[in-house]
């Protein structure tokens, strides 16, 4: 159901798909790069390295508390308005945490740079909203691998630009950069006034309801919190592991491998594609056995350094491409469930795989102190197994449908 002032969507013109996605990209960068500085950051300002850890935590519950409080906000508030807002705060936050000269302000900007990361989330949706359904994977797609890209290019960018200018420098050129999109964004999005006239409490109340009401966004969201934990852990251990003797790559050669990671990202767009065309059913166990397939690859292990990183190099690209599949057919499946509801939806979608993400980081690290990386991928594989098996009880009992 259309608001009264808004026709049916006529499609996205590609150049704003594009614009949405690099917007994505550019704010859900926000949430990675501290992950490869904590050192040089605690040194700065005085914390503990036990501390240091405490950056990473405030800004990931910052944007899960985000997740479940602002993006519901996009069902009832005018959508470019919250977007724009809500990178405005941002952009200040980056411009704080880039001169704080105390670590309890640097940690106060976290906490802001995690809330305000949320706009992502309402950005997706709103693409969906603008596009007609025989367009959405591909629009959904194309929006979604400019979020998966700048996942996967915060960490070595920032390692990046922290070794030629120092850590303070990131933040700074995030903050500039952040504040241009928002307002590029403030003249060229659309308005959009969602038709829900409900109450702001009454939206909260009501993630709920839709949580234990649609087994679709269940399953995909069980699906993609074991696809996250896998792309999580790996790349939480495989930088430790390129350190290690025999390869001992330095930071900057991590930076330049996790670069070249990236190309798994091109997975989404052609996701979005072959759902569109009706095969998101097949696709969604294909996607599973990427990701198994990553960590089975990742477990070969030849006596040339120099081969050892190729075999990681492609386990990596697999891994990528499998998680990029995930997310989208789990995003397309819930969008389709109604444009009223799109955005608690999407807050709940997201917080469910975020809490696998942070469950794969600390159990990664784990598993690699005590079985070092052969336990690391044997842990990742059973993530993706897992949701396979789920998927195969799921499909056997059930009539053929999107989930």
């Amino acid at each position: 159901m259309q608001a009264p002032n808004q026709a049916p969507p006529a499609g996205l013109p590609v150049w704003l798909s594009f614009l949405m996605a690099a917007a994505c990209g550019l704010i859900v960068a926000n949430l990675y790069y501290a992950q490869p500085l904590l050192g040089p950051i605690a040194d700065s300002l005085g914390l503990s390295r036990a501390a240091a850890g405490l950056i990473v935590t405030a800004t990931q519950c910052a944007y899960g508390a985000g997740l479940l409080l602002i993006v519901p906000l996009s069902d009832r508030v005018e959508n470019r308005g919250l977007i724009v807002a809500s990178l405005v705060v941002t952009a200040a936050a980056l411009a704080v945490a880039a001169v704080a000269p105390s670590a309890s302000l640097f940690l106060v900007a976290c906490v802001v740079v995690g809330l305000g990361a949320v706009a992502a989330q309402v950005i997706v949706p709103f693409a969906a909203h603008l596009s007609p359904e025989a367009q959405r994977g591909r629009v959904v797609g194309n929006v979604m691998s400019g979020l998966l890209l700048g996942i996967m290019l915060a960490r070595p960018a920032a390692s990046l630009v922290a070794d030629h200018f120092g850590w303070h420098a990131i933040f700074g050129l995030s903050a500039v950069a952040t504040l241009a999109m928002a307002l590029a964004l403030w003249r060229l999005l659309p308005r959009r006034q969602p038709a829900a006239q409900a109450s702001y409490g009454d939206l909260l109340r009501s993630m709920g309801r839709l949580w234990l009401d649609t087994p679709v966004l269940r399953l995909r969201g069980f699906y993609h919190a074991c696809g996250f934990a896998a792309f999580s852990l790996f790349w939480t251990v495989v930088p430790l592991h390129l350190a290690a003797a025999p390869i001992g790559f330095s930071q900057t050669q991590i930076a330049w491998f996790a670069l070249a990671g990236v190309a798994g990202a091109i997975a989404a767009p052609v996701t979005g594609r072959l759902a569109d065309r009706g095969w998101a059913r097949s696709a969604t166990p294909i996607a599973m056995l990427l990701m198994a397939a990553a960590f089975l690859t990742g477990l070969v292990h030849t006596a040339a350094a120099g081969t050892q990183v190729a075999v990681l190099l492609l386990a990596a690209i697999v891994l990528d491409m499998g998680v990029a599949a995930s997310l989208l057919l789990g995003q397309r499946a819930i969008f389709a469930l109604g444009a009223q509801v799109r955005g608690r939806l999407n807050g709940l979608f997201i917080a469910m795989f975020f809490v696998g993400g942070a469950l794969g980081s600390s159990l990664g690290a784990w598993m690699y102190s005590v079985g070092g990386w052969p336990g690391a991928c044997l842990l990742g594989l059973a993530m993706p197994v897992l949701s396979l098996v789920v998927w195969l009880v799921h499909t056997s009992r059930t009539a053929p449908q999107p989930a």
